[in-house]
């Protein structure tokens, strides 16, 4: 039995995801602005790009799977950083080129935008592989506020910071500033790897013969219909899949519904935006203590019961949306979009403990498969939501002359899919008491009460 992690050890895996969200949010974000403001690119390419560095994670499962045949995920961890570090620095590159060589600039983008998906796939599955491998169930909800508090933060100590850098913009500082944070990325994940996880060798468990070894290594093929044949699997990715389309779909058509119904400007929608994710930090944290057992009593703290209130929360709040188009300015737009983020954040995060769970308990040695299965599931989610939620609002634009009411038309499918979503979530098998009475140890020496 492996040991568990104390909170050092899910910190350093936290910095591993900030990383990542460096990297990809110079990508996905700073490199989208340059493409349409600063070469006049029709914004449908870099939407294009991003969608297909979502595509590309379908190759999260096999990632997933090489974590576990190899029984190491740290070399799986380091490989996607390096991907991913020369996928943001290629796209980089050839978006400074574009404007010299058009053509050769966007393959260089494109083969950027592929390697950046494979990278995040390989990284980013095997992260949560190990999360899930080596933390206690008590500290689940709390660790994957932890993880994705930092990676939050990568996303924005990154971009405030190569904001800064890029001014005035040029394309030689462009490729600096990128060589930088892919170094950057790169080195630190290297050094925080280092005796973060042991080999089975290391950790005193006896290692079989080569010459005995008679086993059939199990293929890739069978390993994912193994898994997929359990039905816990099975609708845990239904669950993730509606619930992270209904959770995205409503991320790009916010700010511009703030600004066509309430008439809020540029900046105004841009604190509206802020607001949000001041909820969604609430909602995190609040699930995070109430995960200890320490905030609430235990029905309050189930992870289940988190994941299904968060998401008919959210449901409730863009019904409320539904309701703003019809009722505004009079509507309290403001408290309707926190409550929203709050209950984004609640449910996103009950959902991600839950998730760790799950890949632990299924039979075999499985966890990097199902990581990877509902990691692509989240990935082609986000994807279809961003295009699901701006082509539909603008087709009902086309349709209902009053912007409230088409934009509300959205917002109710919206909901409509949070309530399907919570009904996937109560049949999620519950986790398991654990008495408390025993404490774990974990590599810091801590002892961890359940």
């Amino acid at each position: 039995m492996s040991p568990t992690f104390g909170w050092l050890s899910i910190a350093r895996l936290g910095l591993i995801q900030a990383c990542i969200g460096g990297v990809v949010v110079l990508a996905t974000s700073t490199l989208n602005r340059i493409l349409v403001v600063e070469l006049g690119l029709a914004a449908v390419i870099p939407g294009l790009l991003v969608a297909m560095h979502y595509l590309v994670q379908l190759l999260r499962p096999r990632m997933g799977f090489g974590a576990d045949t190899s029984g190491w995920c740290s070399p799986w961890i380091l490989g996607g950083m390096l991907l991913l570090s020369l996928g943001g620095w290629l796209a980089a590159w050839g978006t400074a080129a574009i404007a010299s060589a058009h053509g050769t600039g966007l393959m260089v983008v494109t083969l950027g935008f592929l390697l950046i998906g494979v990278g995040v796939s390989a990284c980013g599955t095997s992260v949560l592989t190990l999360l899930a491998k080596r933390t206690s169930a008590q500290r689940r909800a709390g660790a994957a506020t932890l993880v994705w508090m930092m990676m939050i933060a990568g996303f924005a100590i990154t971009a405030g910071v190569a904001g800064k850098l890029l001014d005035p913009f040029s394309p030689e500082r462009l490729v600096a500033v990128a060589t930088g944070v892919t170094l950057l990325a790169s080195l630190i994940t290297a050094v925080t790897l280092l005796g973060l996880e042991k080999r089975p060798s290391q950790m005193g468990q006896p290692q079989p013969e080569a010459a005995i070894d008679i086993t059939p290594k199990v293929r890739f093929r069978d390993a994912l219909g193994e898994v997929l044949r359990e039905p816990s699997t099975r609708q845990f990715t239904w669950f993730v899949a509606i619930s992270m389309l209904a959770f995205s779909a409503q991320d790009l058509i916010l700010e511009p519904f703030a600004g066509h119904v309430f008439g809020m400007t540029p900046g105004a929608t841009t604190q509206l935006s802020g607001l949000q994710h001041a909820g969604v930090l609430c909602g995190m944290l609040i699930v995070a203590a109430a995960g200890s057992g320490r905030l609430f009593g235990r029905r309050l703290g189930s992870l289940t019961f988190w994941t299904v209130s968060g998401c008919l929360v959210s449901g409730l709040a863009l019904l409320g949306l539904t309701l703003a188009g019809q009722f505004s300015p009079a509507w309290p737009l403001k408290a309707n979009v926190f409550l929203l983020g709050a209950a984004n954040g609640a449910f996103s995060i009950a959902a991600i403990a839950s998730m760790m769970r799950l890949a632990s308990e299924g039979a075999g040695s499985r966890e990097g498969t199902r990581m990877g299965i509902w990691g692509a599931a989240q990935a082609i989610a986000f994807g279809l939501g961003g295009l699901l939620g701006t082509g539909l609002s603008d087709l009902a634009r086309l349709v209902v002359n009053d912007l409230g009411t088409a934009y509300g038309f959205v917002f109710l499918l919206e909901a409509m899919l949070f309530v399907v979503a919570a009904q996937l979530a109560r049949s999620i098998p519950r986790e398991q008491a654990t008495p408390s009475s025993i404490p774990a140890q974990t590599p810091e020496g801590e002892a961890c009460h359940v």
